[in-house]
This record gives C-alpha cells, structure tokens and sequence, in this order.
C-alpha cells in the first residue's frame, strides 16, 4: 500500500475552509507548496516559522484565496515590522492586491510609499538611481510633496525621460503610462509659462494630447476660479492632480499682466518666516521666471550686508535672465502688506534704464536690522510676509539696426 504524505492529511474543517478547486490548484503547483503549508499551520497554530519579506508576500495569496484575513493581518504586521529597504519597499508595492486583501496591507502600502517618497526626496542627488526603479516607486516618489526639486519643468521633462528609456521597445505601452500614469503626477499649475507653452502645443506620439490638454485646461480652471470649481468637475481635479507646492528651488508667483495702456505686470510672492529665518546670513531665494515686453524676469530675496550701518537687512531685488537688444525703461515699484490693515503698502520705488546685464533692488527693504525685521509682526501676517513687485514698461526697447 502507498504511503501517504501526512501533509495532504487536513482535518473536515480545514477542508471545509478551503475551495477545493482552488486547493486542487495549489497542490498542482508544486512552487506554492510552501505558502500553502504555512498557511496551514498558522490556521491551526496561529504562527508562522518565517520572517521573510518575500515568503510573507508569498504566504499572503493563498491567505487572500482562501479568505483567511487573520493570516492576511499577521503577514502584514511582520511585514511593516521589518526594516524597510527601497527593494523591499518595491516588492510591496507591486504585489497583487485584491479587494479582501486591501485594507490590511493599505498600512503597509503607506509605510513603503512613505518610505521613497522620503529616501527620493532630494532629487538632483538621485537623479541617476532614479531612472533604475520601477513604475510603482516612480509613482510613490513623485506623487509628494515633500520632493525637494529645482521646478516643476524638471519633474515633467524628466518623467518623460524615464518613460522613453525604460519602455523603449513598446510605444502603445511607453503612451499609456506617460499619458494615463505619469504625467498626471505633474503639477501643471506650478510650471513655468514657457514649459507649459511647450507641452500644451507639442506633437509628441508619446503623449495622448486630446486626455492631457483636457486635464491641464482642467487644473488651470481650478487654480485660476477654486471657488466657482464645484461638483463634478472640482472632484475629478481634486481627485486626480495635485495642487500642493513641492520644495521647490524656484520660488512659485502669482503672476497678473496687462498689456493696455502700456505693459505692465504685477507679482506676488510669499515667503514664511522660518524660510526667511534660514536665509541670514547669507541665503537667498529665486523666484520663478516672468516676462515682460519680451524678457525674463525672476525676483531675488536675501540677507544682505548694509555696509554703512555694518548690519544685515532684508533684500529684494530684480533681475533679467536674458540680455535686451538695446535697452529698456522700467518702472519699479516693491511693496509688502502690514498689519493692521493688511493691504499693500509701497516700500521701494525706482525707474531705471535696462541695459546688458541688469539687475536693480533694495538692500534693505523695511530699514530695520535683520533681528527687528524678522520678529516684526506687522509684517509676518499669521507667519508670512507678503510681497508684490510692479514693473511698468516706459519705453519700448530700441532694436540695433
């Protein structure tokens, strides 16, 4: 008489626990075995004998077939329990996850999302290591707000980047998850105008234009009239793009510009107190480009020197990024709101002629000493100074001839 393998013995009620096609399954698959009796075993004992993050994930598909969310919980906690590493972190994320099993392992899911998001937090730093993770880490790492990046055009130009090399052989796929899975993580209202121009009027294959014009006229609607956004429409925004400002190098504007009677465009830019704390004794803050008649412009905020008074002072200042084919006469005008009104009161006014290289500003903005400036609360409204640039264009720029 054969012998019978004691572990194909299972008691009335562990068989009438299990489906017995999906058992027979599993006992046909003979690289589930294992899962299958730890299983088992933590049925009768309530224990497992591995710790193993890749048997754990193992242990939870027969657990989930099975209807066993006792064990499903179990492997979750010692999963979480464990030292997360990024390869570790991307096993989870990329584990099948059905409906029964979604809500134990979603504590794990966060703690592997949290934990790229925060190690690829720096991303000039991992810019190169970046390009070797997957689709689910890419997706983790770029849906924060914490990622510490230059602006946002760098996270558009570089997802479309990752997309081409690592689907190179597949255009159906490389469109699909640039369109339906990358791109999506882009903050569209926070790029630049230039970057946007270039997306929004772009002929690229790789990119569902009709979907992606749609979803950035969408997010535009949203930023420009939040309050008129309502139903529908605001949730699907709200929902499917993320408005949060990352930690960007370049400091985001409002921007307002008006063409008539003459050029003239006014911009707004916020900074709290703790970032205005870290910029002495020598820090500085960039804003984002903006144009006028033509030309690019971003506004520098730092701690300044005053060498008559041999005291730091709060900067603001001008600047063109681009060199003028003659020269430009401009209206400045610098302001910030105080208290206890709260409305924009004018700090620095100047009218200057730009020519090569340009640059025009105040050393010290409010005329008080670093340490006054920083603990004046009628200037820190509820911890943020708020600060408005006017430039007017005089005369329009001389072409050479």
């Amino acid at each position: 008489m054969e012998k019978v393998n004691p572990r194909w013995c299972f008691s009335p009620f562990l068989y009438r626990s299990l489906n017995p096609c999906a058992f027979t399954v599993f006992i046909l698959l003979g690289t589930e075995e294992n899962s299958l009796m730890e299983l088992l075993r933590f049925m009768y004992s309530g224990k497992l004998t591995t710790i193993e993050p890749t048997l754990l994930l193992d242990i939870l598909m027969p657990a989930d077939k099975f209807e066993v969310p006792a064990c499903i919980r179990y492997c979750s906690q010692l999963l979480i329990s464990r030292p997360m590493t990024t390869e570790s972190a991307l096993l989870y994320l990329g584990h099948p996850c059905s409906i029964l099993m979604a809500a134990e392992v979603q504590s794990l899911v966060r703690a592997a999302k949290g934990f790229l998001a925060n190690k690829y937090k720096d991303f000039d730093k991992f810019q190169d290591e970046l390009m070797n993770i997957s689709l689910v880490g890419i997706e983790a790492i770029f849906l924060s707000s914490d990622l510490h990046v230059l602006c946002e055009d760098v996270v558009y130009y570089f997802l479309l980047k990752w997309a081409r090399v690592r689907y190179y052989y597949s255009e159906e796929e490389r469109r699909k998850v640039l369109s339906y899975r990358l791109l999506p993580l882009v903050r569209f209202s926070n790029m630049s105008c230039d970057a946007l121009q270039k997306v929004l009027t772009c002929e690229d294959v790789d990119i569902d234009h009709e979907y992606l014009t749609k979803h950035i006229a969408e997010v535009l609607l949203h930023k420009a009239y939040p309050n008129q956004m309502e139903g529908g429409l605001a949730a699907n925004v709200t929902t499917c793009w993320q408005f949060a400002e990352r930690a960007y190098d370049f400091r985001l504007l409002r921007v307002v510009a008006f063409n008539q009677p003459c050029p003239q465009v006014t911009v707004y830019m916020d900074l709290k107190r703790d970032e205005c704390s870290r910029l002495f004794p020598s820090g500085g803050i960039c804003s984002q480009m903006f144009h006028l008649a033509g030309h690019k412009f971003y506004l520098l905020a730092n701690c300044k020197m005053v060498e008559q008074a041999t005291s730091y002072s709060f900067a603001l200042s001008l600047h063109i990024f681009d060199e003028p084919a003659g020269s430009i006469c401009l209206d400045i005008e610098f302001a910030a709101r105080t208290k206890p009104i709260g409305k924009f009161v004018s700090k620095y006014g100047y009218k200057n002629t730009m020519t090569g290289d340009w640059s025009q500003g105040c050393s010290d903005l409010f005329g008080m000493p670093w340490s006054t400036f920083i603990a004046d609360d009628s200037l820190f409204i509820d911890g943020v100074l708020y600060l408005r640039a006017d430039l007017t264009l005089v005369e329009q720029p001389e072409l050479q001839t």
